[in-house]
């Protein structure tokens, strides 16, 4: 197959964390031709998606691991596949560049994600379809209406709908001090809505990140566990990542959501799980395959493109 990656630049990943590069390897080990752009490489032309690319070579060295050839412009839809891998922000510039995979998508492309998904899928709110899988939460910019939240719970997590990392993130109890200034910074002086959620005391033994391919679980998930005195697991903040096997929760747990996945062309997502909750369902450019693969042997990314290699009737 011909496969093109959207990501950002390739000279600034972390080699020994990267999602990213783990299924560059798996594609070039498999045979599959790459090809490398960045958001602002595509553009669209009398109705149809191109791209400046450039052909792109990977190599399973620290030192020499990718060749970048000169680019050319190409339709987007000679592509087979399109692993669209750029990390949030989820920003305006993002939505423009999913609806440039559209085009590419009705031309024939297969775009990993779906570039709809990407954008109806809030990785905060998208989790709220599932309420019996979720703790007690609340998405509104009222912080009136946060206050009595937290009066009714007594300790909660305030996040923003468009923060990753564990950026943003913050615990608060009943009597904390700076409440209000902390919801006037999340909620923009009451212009943005955030989200608020019961506190699970469970996040002491990890936030777990479930990584689905094409509605079905990777059978290890990593369990991302804070520093002491850290509410935040995510590896961004200082998180240390254990894999572990599913559980028969996690496992109820994407049996419940695998299905809508499938449904809406989201072939690659991490499910955030702390305790028996869903806390997030991430969709942009989900990670955690290299610390799993570390830890037991796995090679999440071939899976990944044993799906892809059969197509989008599968």
């Amino acid at each position: 197959m011909r496969v093109l990656v959207i990501m950002d630049p390739i000279e600034r990943v972390n080699l020994k964390k990267d999602s990213t590069m783990a299924m560059l390897w798996a594609a070039a080990r498999r045979g599959h031709t790459l090809g490398y752009a960045l958001q602002d490489d595509l553009f669209i032309d009398q109705g149809q998606a191109y791209g400046q690319i450039k052909p792109l070579a990977v190599f399973e060295n620290s030192k020499d691991y990718y060749r970048l050839g000169e680019a050319q412009t190409e339709r987007l839809a000679s592509y087979d596949v399109i692993l669209m891998r750029k990390d949030p922000p989820f920003d305006l510039r993002f939505i423009y560049t999913t609806y440039m995979l559209e085009q590419a998508e009705r031309e024939g492309a297969w775009v990993i994600n779906k570039p709809q998904s990407l954008r109806d899928c809030n990785e905060k709110l998208f989790a709220t379809q599932f309420p019996d899988l979720m703790v007690p939460t609340r998405v509104t910019s009222n912080q009136a209406l946060i206050r009595e939240f937290l009066a009714e719970h007594g300790d909660i997590i305030v996040k923003p709908l468009d923060g990753m990392g564990g950026m943003g993130i913050f615990r608060l109890q009943v009597g904390s001090p700076n409440i209000g200034a902390t919801l006037e910074v999340l909620t923009n002086l009451g212009q943005s809505p955030i989200m608020a959620q019961k506190y699970i005391p469970e996040i002491v033994d990890g936030d777990k990140r479930i990584l689905m391919i094409n509605g079905e679980p990777v059978p290890y998930c990593l369990a991302r566990i804070p520093q002491d005195g850290e509410t935040r697991g995510n590896l961004a903040a200082g998180g240390r990542g254990e894999a572990r096997p599913l559980t028969a929760r996690d496992r109820a747990i994407a049996a419940k959501v695998g299905p809508v996945l499938r449904d809406k062309g989201l072939v690659f997502v991490g499910l955030d799980v702390i305790g028996d909750y869903v806390t997030e369902i991430n969709v942009t450019s989900p990670t955690c395959i290299r610390e799993i693969d570390a830890q037991f042997g796995t090679s999440i990314a071939d899976d990944l493109f044993a799906v892809l290699e059969q197509g989008r009737a599968h």
